[in-house]
């Protein structure tokens, strides 16, 4: 599973509330369900259909009988910038690979700080500006794809946009150094990317590498993200 958030750096406590905020096909929700603090996740995705695709991977691997009591998960459709939940509902929130999708973030940013409690700690990632921009220059197709990324961030600007709601960022890492020649790869073959060998075969390397997670391609990747990582994490605390 590819998870682009650290879950360590969540300091998650047993019983808190996390919101994983467009989660897509369920990486992060999946991630923090089994991850060793139990705690109570809900997914939302403006698709209804990611929606059912992330519940039903819950039952590709059922919890445990000593552990099924201790966690809990929900998931729902909606709108990330009219979120259907209380002020100061969630310890955590988490949002991956969204901002860049939404026609206006800030409204979003806006909802998170309205839902999280004070003190709770909010996870974004967003493309990395340089690597993003690479693949906008190579190819029209993917910046003109249906439900693709409307804007480019700079870390800057996402760090301000995020700490004008009431944040303070305490934490950033970069994440999947090993996947940005495979998007650029994809960007100068647009037209036949999914017919083209060499796509292919660095797409197989990728899945290989994300189920046996080698130690040599590990320590590739940790070598590549401060370099040319395809996302850029950051880890905000609300104030109090």
């Amino acid at each position: 599973m590819m998870v682009t958030i650290r879950i360590e750096d969540l300091a998650l406590e047993p019983g808190m509330r996390v919101l994983d905020l467009g989660c897509g096909r369920g990486r992060h929700m999946h991630a923090l369900y089994w991850n060793e603090v139990p705690v109570e996740v809900v997914g939302l995705d403006l698709s209804q259909e990611e929606v059912k695709v992330a519940w039903d991977g819950f039952f590709d691997l059922p919890p445990p009988a000593e552990t099924s009591e201790q966690r809990s998960a929900y998931a729902t459709a909606g709108d990330a910038g009219h979120l259907p939940f209380a002020d100061n509902s969630f310890d955590r929130v988490i949002c991956s690979e969204v901002l860049e999708h939404v026609p206006d973030p800030d409204k979003v940013l806006e909802e998170i700080s309205r839902i999280l409690k004070p003190g709770g700690l909010f996870a974004a990632s967003v493309p990395r500006y340089w690597p993003e921009k690479i693949c906008w220059a190579l190819s029209e197709g993917y910046q003109n794809t249906p439900g693709g990324h409307v804007r480019i961030f700079r870390s800057s600007a996402l760090k301000n946009a995020v700490e004008s709601q009431g944040f303070a960022r305490f934490a950033r890492h970069w994440a999947h150094g090993l996947h940005s020649p495979y998007w650029w790869l994809q960007c100068a073959l647009w037209d036949s990317r999914e017919t083209s060998g060499l796509v292919r075969i660095y797409r197989k390397f990728l899945e290989w590498d994300l189920l046996q997670r080698p130690w040599l391609t590990r320590a590739m990747e940790c070598l590549l993200n401060p370099v040319m990582g395809k996302s850029v994490v950051m880890y905000f605390r609300k104030s109090a």
